[in-house]
C-alpha cells in the first residue's frame, strides 16, 4: 500500500485548503484512514479518520467544526477539507492506512501504512 499526500500550502489565518491522499495497492474500503500532523517541536497528534465502512468519522476536539475527512471510492482517495484555519495548524500532515481495522482510529499505532507527508503552514 502506498500513500501519496497533496494539497499543502501557505494561506493567511481564516483560509482554507484541501488535502489530498491518493492510495495505490489497495482499495480504500476496506482499510481505515487517517490524517494526523506534526508541528515544529511537537509530537505527531491525531487529525480526523474514517473507517473502512465510510459510516463514522472522528475529528480531534481542536479541529471539529473547520476540517472534515472524506473519501472518493472511485478516485481511491480520500481528502480533508480544511476550513477557518488558525496559525496553529501549521505542520506536516500525514495521511495513514489501518488494514486491520483497529478501533482506536485515533492511535497512531493503529496504522501500518503513511505517506511522505505535506507542509501546511498558516500565517497570521
Amino acid at each position: 500500500v502506498q500513500l501519496q499526500a497533496s494539497g499543502g500550502g501557505l494561506v493567511q489565518a481564516g483560509g482554507s485548503l484541501r488535502l489530498s491522499c491518493a492510495v495505490s495497492g489497495r482499495a480504500i474500503n476496506v482499510l481505515n484512514m487517517g490524517w494526523f500532523r506534526q508541528a515544529p517541536g511537537k509530537e505527531r497528534e491525531f487529525v480526523a479518520a474514517i473507517r473502512w465502512s465510510g459510516s463514522k468519522t472522528g475529528t480531534a476536539d481542536s479541529v471539529k467544526g473547520r476540517f472534515t475527512i472524506s473519501r472518493d471510492n472511485a478516485q481511491n482517495t480520500i481528502f480533508l477539507q480544511m476550513n477557518s484555519l488558525k496559525p496553529e495548524d501549521t505542520a506536516v500532515y500525514y495521511c495513514a492506512a489501518d488494514g486491520r481495522r483497529s478501533v482506536a482510529v485515533y492511535d497512531e499505532r493503529s496504522y501500518d501504512y503513511w505517506g511522505q507527508g505535506t507542509l501546511v503552514t498558516v500565517s497570521s
